[in-house]
């Protein structure tokens, strides 16, 4: 059996379609799997070892240039790549008008949500097969319960992100730390900075060192901001994600924000905590580790104190 998800972005989006692959190689041991993802995606995909084929898309980047020769070139060989084989499924598991129109290219039998459960209900009109799934489930399982119902076998309890990230660490202070992660594209998720000194505060008595990772010049600003605010704590220098997903592995916990990155420490089963006041954790919250704590929500904001509680409850 072939099969091809096409699962774009955001980076959080794309951890939670992981278990849907894991789902797939637990059930078929024998089936090929290939991914079509945002370029700046790739290497976690590449982390998951059922994957064969990384086929990497550039739509961020090509949207905004795409009358360019240069960038007809690369959409041109995109294309060829992604129809240089046929599929027995192409599991659109985003929903989105985009998405759906790069499943749409592919050669295979397309599978996606019916137009009362995609994202954006236009994105229905081209896939060959269309599943209901219920949009009050966590986005872990929409993906898992498509992917089920376009493979066809029966969906377990089991939820397996099946990340294997490298060895290699690039931060590793001298002694326990923790990763704080404070950043993300919306401000309306953003955690207060005063809280995120007190934590670190809190985590240095402890006799815990606190690295704060950043991806954008903004970013970098906020996180030193909360340094110079706690007296303590480390700014490294720019990581790619597969460095700060090795980096992650080595820290005692991950605290952070609705984002991707935040994801990403829960998939890779570690101690991680969210932070939410803005999103509803049930539908877009840490799901699925063992060692996961989402706190707060719509209106309202968890404080310090509930944070670092729930990490010395899982020790």
């Amino acid at each position: 059996m072939r099969i091809l998800f096409v699962k774009t972005s955001s980076l959080g989006d794309v951890i939670h379609n992981c278990p849907a692959v894991s789902d797939v190689r637990r059930h078929f041991p024998d089936a090929t799997i290939d991914w079509v993802v945002e370029e700046q995606f790739a290497a976690l995909v590449a982390m998951h070892p059922a994957v064969r084929r990384v086929i990497p898309v550039a739509v961020r980047r090509w949207r905004s240039r795409f009358f360019r020769p240069a960038v007809w070139q690369e959409f041109l060989a995109f294309r060829r790549n992604l129809r240089a084989e046929a599929y027995d499924l192409v599991i659109d598991s985003q929903g989105l008008f985009k998405s759906a129109l790069i499943a749409s290219g592919a050669r295979g039998a397309k599978h996606g949500y019916d137009a009362g459960s995609a994202r954006e209900s236009i994105a229905s009109r081209f896939y060959d097969v269309r599943h209901s799934v219920s949009r009050n489930l966590h986005a872990v399982e929409r993906n898992r319960g498509l992917t089920a119902a376009a493979v066809g076998f029966e969906l377990d309890e089991r939820c397996d992100y099946g990340l294997v990230a490298s060895p290699d660490v690039s931060i590793t202070p001298t002694k326990p730390f923790c990763v704080l992660l404070c950043m993300s594209s919306r401000a309306d998720k953003l955690w207060p900075e005063a809280h995120w000194a007190d934590l670190a505060r809190a985590l240095a008595a402890r006799g815990m060192e606190c690295v704060l990772p950043w991806g954008s010049e903004d970013e970098r600003g906020r996180c030193l901001r909360i340094v110079s605010a706690a007296g303590c704590g480390t700014v490294p220098r720019a990581l790619e994600l597969g460095e700060l997903a090795s980096t992650m592995r080595s820290a005692h916990a991950v605290f952070g924000v609705d984002t991707g990155l935040t994801h990403l420490a829960a998939a890779l089963g570690l101690r991680a905590i969210g932070l939410y006041h803005s999103t509803d954790p049930a539908l877009t919250g840490l799901h699925g580790g063992r060692r996961v704590a989402n706190l707060g929500g719509p209106g309202r904001t968890p404080m310090p104190a509930e944070a670092l509680m729930a990490m010395e409850s899982m020790d």
